[in-house]
């Protein structure tokens, strides 16, 4: 029955027509550009400053900047203002948006109806009205005991509060028959007003860097006293690339393991898979890219500038990628984009998995972080110009990023630290556990020849290489092409942390996870590194009003000096760069629970609190949520491989097994028939079913022992890591060894070749 539905499913997936829309069209029926419909479902800044008397949209500008709050009547005159757009619409109703730390959004839909009563000789009399208040926009109560809370909150604590994130527009998502929703992106807070969620952290840290960078760059260029500082604001910019495999949703239902915990935990890869380098940038299959179309069409009505499309290297990985947004902006986008495109591929019966390593052998997926760093005049703090060796606000900017690596690398890697990064991490494109930093050839060159007072080494023509950043020509000695621009600045795939124009890109980001976290402990760390910038530059100027050009030298030398260890521009995945990394001191953190163990160094813990991003409470209660997720994960993925090989995979064994014996007995009782054939495939199958019996017993056996750890989440997910995680490995690779040898028509659940398939 198992295999005839994998043979329905299969069909189904050939025979299935590509779901088809339309695409958004003029009254002449010309089509509508992107740029016409883009943003058509948010409720931007200048509607509300169209729904607002001048007074009072001044007054919401200042309090989206944090420098006062939200009055009552601009509050209301908002809420109606977005009411009457949303319900215009087709809203129904309205959400407060959020992002608890389960790695995922929450919401809870309220609807606009309600009663109003009014009474006269004759009694009450209730009348139905759309209302929506501004103390209804500004906050909501969800129960916050349902959420993780390490322990801050309990079942009988159950307040907690939901409120407007200002910065982030307000929009609309389709709902259930033609209706829609409103969604307010929001942060979540204890009833206390500790942080439950990702956002309001990474909030504060977009601050503290804000506070930090305008410091250090109003000291290097300072104006006369009593004047407007020449900048009064920095925001960090984020770029999120998203990837994710795409599978048969017929075909994934009948895989509990993917179904439960989002990855194959059996299954061996096909002859062909991505051996050929042939997947990546190659043809999009039509639904694949009738799904990513039709999700890009909701995207672009959301106002997420998604930008790139295209095959990722394994089969049935792709990539979607948009341009860069201000930080808590880019988070909500992406987590957006995520949602979108599950709901649209639903929609095409396609399923989304967004785990990090969906498929053992295989390239695994990431969400590569783009970072950089913009002034409030649109200067990108990080753009190396022209001539880098004399941009010194660039060479100070780029040697407190690598102060804050050098510094908090063991804490940038706990923000990227979860069970299923941990399939990816070291291997496959992704980056290494050791968290080092590639600046190039090039910046590498000015910042030594700074170091050593020595001219910039000239590279010469024939090797087509300068250390001018701007960009040269390759010449491809072929009349009929162009002169091509040449990135001076080279890709380093094993680098966590790679410099790449003007920006870096933080690779080793899992991508199911929220990009929150990680940006937010790269926020604290380069905040508090400007701060030690600016300190140094002021020690070095004394009494002096402003630094010279020798001060900015002398402390971007220091610094340079001081962060040699943390860059590296060779390959990450050699034995050797980890015996080399071990001799610079750097931190080579292996497992998720000893990353955990990272934000309660004092050396993390201290900056964290000091720069205001979390309380002591804070960090206790992160640290115990991320102990506890990885040991439930491990759990889950333990539990559900044991049921699937007890009630599944043995089963169909037993049955096969049965099958060739009675298949030898048979030829064995009819003269001149030679069964050893069948013989051999029975000798060669017993030992293994005998195998995993052995596994899954140790599995159980690690299942039960974890039940009985105890109540504390560190040493429970030390106990996953070193019994539960092996007892996994080992009853997959007796299953996988099982699953070659048994015969397609007894084999329980889709097999990898059918799943790297459209």
């Amino acid at each position: 029955m198992a295999n005839q539905a994998r043979i329905e499913s299969l069909q189904d997936n050939i025979n299935r027509p590509t779901r088809s829309i339309t695409y958004p069209r003029k009254a002449d029926g010309k089509p509508v550009y992107t740029s016409e419909l883009f943003g058509e479902n948010v409720f931007h800044l200048q509607q509300i400053a169209k729904a607002l008397p001048k007074p009072a949209y001044a007054s919401f500008l200042k309090q989206m900047r944090g420098r006062q709050a939200l009055d009552k009547s601009t509050a209301d005159a908002i809420a109606h203002a977005v009411r009457i757009w949303a319900m215009d619409r087709g809203a129904t109703h309205f959400t407060h948006w959020f992002q608890p730390q389960t790695g995922t959004t929450a919401e809870k839909h309220d609807a606009f109806l309600s009663l109003k009563s009014s009474f006269s000789a004759n009694g009450e009399e209730v009348t139905a009205i759309d209302a929506f208040s501004g103390s209804q926009l500004l906050q909501a109560e969800p129960d916050a005991s349902s959420f993780p809370s390490g322990g801050m909150r309990t079942t009988f604590e159950a307040r907690g509060y939901t409120v407007w994130d200002t910065t982030s527009p307000m929009f609309i998502q389709e709902g259930p028959h033609g209706t829609s929703v409103l969604y307010i992106p929001s942060v979540f807070i204890s009833y206390n007003g500790d942080a439950l969620d990702e956002k309001t952290v990474l909030l504060r840290s977009t601050s503290a860097i804000a506070k930090s960078a305008c410091e250090l760059l109003n000291l290097i260029d300072p104006v006369p006293v009593g004047a407007q500082p020449r900048t009064s604001h920095v925001f960090t910019t984020l770029g999120t690339e998203q990837e994710y495999f795409l599978v048969d949703r017929s075909l994934y239902s009948l895989r509990p393991d993917l179904k439960h915990t989002g990855r194959t935990l059996v299954g061996n890869l096909p002859p062909k898979h991505q051996q050929m380098d042939d997947h990546y940038f190659g043809r999009i299959p039509s639904k694949v890219l009738a799904t990513m179309s039709e999700a890009e069409l909701e995207l672009f009505r959301l106002g997420v500038p998604v930008k790139t499309r295209h095959n990722e290297v394994a089969p049935q990985q792709f990539e979607l990628a948009p341009i860069f947004e201000e930080a808590s902006l880019a988070v909500d986008h992406n987590l957006l984009t995520m949602d979108v495109l599950s709901k649209v591929a639903h929609k095409n019966k396609l399923k989304v998995l967004y785990h990090e390593k969906p498929f053992k052998g295989v390239n695994g997926s990431g969400k590569h972080c783009n970072w950089s760093m913009s002034t409030d005049r649109g200067e990108n703090l990080l753009d190396p110009t022209v001539k880098p060796e004399t941009n010194y606000r660039f060479l100070l900017v780029l040697v407190a990023v690598l102060h804050a690596v050098q510094n908090h690398g063991g804490l940038l890697r706990t923000s990227i630290a979860s069970s299923s990064n941990e399939h990816r991490l070291g291997a496959c494109e992704a980056p290494p556990m050791i968290v080092s930093v590639f600046l190039g050839e090039h910046l590498t060159e000015v910042l030594n020849s700074i170091e050593e007072s020595r001219p910039i080494k000239n590279f010469s023509v024939p090797e087509m290489q300068t250390i001018k950043l701007g960009g040269t020509a390759l010449d491809v000695k072929v009349a009929s092409l162009p002169s091509i621009a040449r990135d001076l600045t080279d890709r380093n795939r094993t680098s966590p942390f790679a410099f790449t124009g003007n920006k870096f890109e933080f690779r080793a980001v899992g991508s199911k996870q929220s990009p929150a976290f990680p940006v937010t402990i790269l926020n604290a760390a380069v905040a508090s590194a400007l701060q030690d910038v600016s300190n140094a530059l002021r020690e070095q100027m004394g009494d002096r009003p402003y630094p010279s050009d020798a001060d900015k030298i002398a402390v971007i030398k220091q610094f340079i000096a001081s962060t040699k260890a943390v860059r590296f521009e060779g390959d990450g995945y050699s034995e050797a760069w980890i015996q080399e990394a071990e001799k610079r001191g750097l931190p080579n953190i292996k497992t998720s629970p000893e990353a955990f163990e990272q934000l309660l160094n004092p050396v993390h813990s201290e900056m964290l609190t000091k720069l205001g991003i979390f309380t002591e409470s804070e960090l206790q209660s992160r640290h115990l949520i991320l102990q506890e997720r990885y040991s439930k994960d491990l759990l889950v993925e333990a539990s559900t491989l044991s049921t699937l090989l007890a009630s599944q995979i043995l089963p169909a064994a037993f049955e096969y097994r049965g099958s060739l014996a009675q298949t030898v007995n048979l030829l064995n009782g009819i003269a001149g028939e030679e069964a050893s054939p069948e013989l051999s495939a029975l000798q060669a199958l017993t030992p293994v079913v005998k195998e995993l019996q052995i596994a899954v017993a140790h599995l159980d056996s690690a299942i039960e022992k974890m039940h009985h750890v105890g109540d504390d989440p560190v040493e429970e997910a030390k106990f996953a890591c070193a019994n539960v995680l092996p007892a996994l490995n080992e009853a997959r690779n007796v299953a996988d060894k099982l699953e070659v040898l048994t015969a397609d028509k007894f084999y329980p659940i889709p097999r990898y070749s059918e799943l790297l398939w459209f």
